[in-house]
């Protein structure tokens, strides 16, 4: 299959686009702002075509894309993923590039359109999450990427583009953005410090970012799969036990500032996938235990 694939840079995507060059049966051509500095893919780069351009701008990359003629467009950028940018004004900024990707999916004559949600689009959620779960995000992130769901769902409907979209839980692995939990723990262990953290009581979802590429693929790859997939590992692991994993696999003597910091207004205490509808419609499920992937991150983050 011939994919176009954007966000293929940021930590999902790299990953993703490994697993999709591994499999030997794609021709890839990935949108990238600056090649030079897209680290976390450089050695994929040379098995790839690569489109310079910005999702911001993409009348200027038409041409290019028409010309690769891809079946599928996988569109995995976001701007603003951080925790600190989830209430950031420009959030909304990133809906009309994922509309003006169907329309263009449509007029190159692309068969189907495969997207990467959140959580965030539930909002306060405090159980086990499947796609029928009401939507009610609460930060400008979570409204922008429903926002994208919705709006993109009903283009491909009139465009007669099958239409998936992954509502991606937690995901941890190599090469993460350092701010969050799991990266800042495992950093700042191994330089002998002590990390800041709640109480630490949460329940997460945790799902390593192997598993998350290889369920994509697999929507990619199963035909009948539309809709909407939750992603996660489907378990629910307290982040107090998680980060006392990696503190047992650094030094066990390290101390850990358990109250240091108050949990947020809107603190998710209990967030956890429920991943029926993702196994019974593609197969797929997740491969990597929590050890395992913990055991993976901090080794690398230890190479780094």
């Amino acid at each position: 299959m011939r994919i176009f694939l954007t966000g293929a840079s940021g930590f999902v995507g790299s990953f993703f686009l490994r697993n999709l060059l591994s499999t030997g049966r794609h021709e890839v051509t990935v949108l990238l702002r600056t090649p030079k500095t897209a680290w976390r893919i450089q050695e994929l780069i040379p098995d790839v075509q690569v489109i310079q351009g910005n999702i911001s701008h993409l009348n200027d990359v038409e041409t290019q894309v028409k010309d690769f003629q891809p079946q599928a467009f996988v569109h995995l950028a976001w701007n603003g993923v951080l925790g600190t940018d989830r209430n950031a004004l420009m959030q909304w900024r990133n809906v009309s590039p994922t509309l003006e990707l169907v329309e263009m999916a449509s007029r190159i004559g692309t068969e189907h359109f495969i997207a990467l949600g959140s959580h965030a689009e539930y909002g306060l959620c405090q159980n086990k999450i499947n796609e029928t779960t009401q939507t009610r995000p609460t930060t400008l992130y979570g409204t922008s990427k429903l926002a994208s769901c919705i709006l993109s769902e009903r283009l491909c409907q009139a465009f007669n583009i099958r239409f998936a979209w992954i509502r991606l839980f937690s995901s941890y692995g190599p090469m993460d953005n350092p701010a969050w939990m799991i990266p800042y723990v495992t950093r700042l262990l191994l330089e002998g410090g002590k990390p800041s953290l709640t109480k630490a009581e949460q329940v997460w979802d945790y799902i390593y970012v192997e598993d998350v590429a290889s369920a994509i693929l697999a929507v990619l790859e199963t035909s009948n799969a539309t809709g909407l997939f939750n992603l996660g590992s489907g378990k629910a692991v307290a982040l107090r036990l998680i980060i006392e994993k990696i503190r047992e696999r650094i030094n066990s003597n390290l101390p850990l500032g358990f109250g240091d910091l108050p949990y947020r207004s809107d603190q998710v205490m209990h967030l956890e996938a429920d991943i029926t509808r993702l196994t019974n419609v593609t197969g797929w499920l997740p491969n990597v235990t929590l050890d395992t992937g913990l055991r993976k991150t901090i080794d690398w983050y230890a190479q780094a």
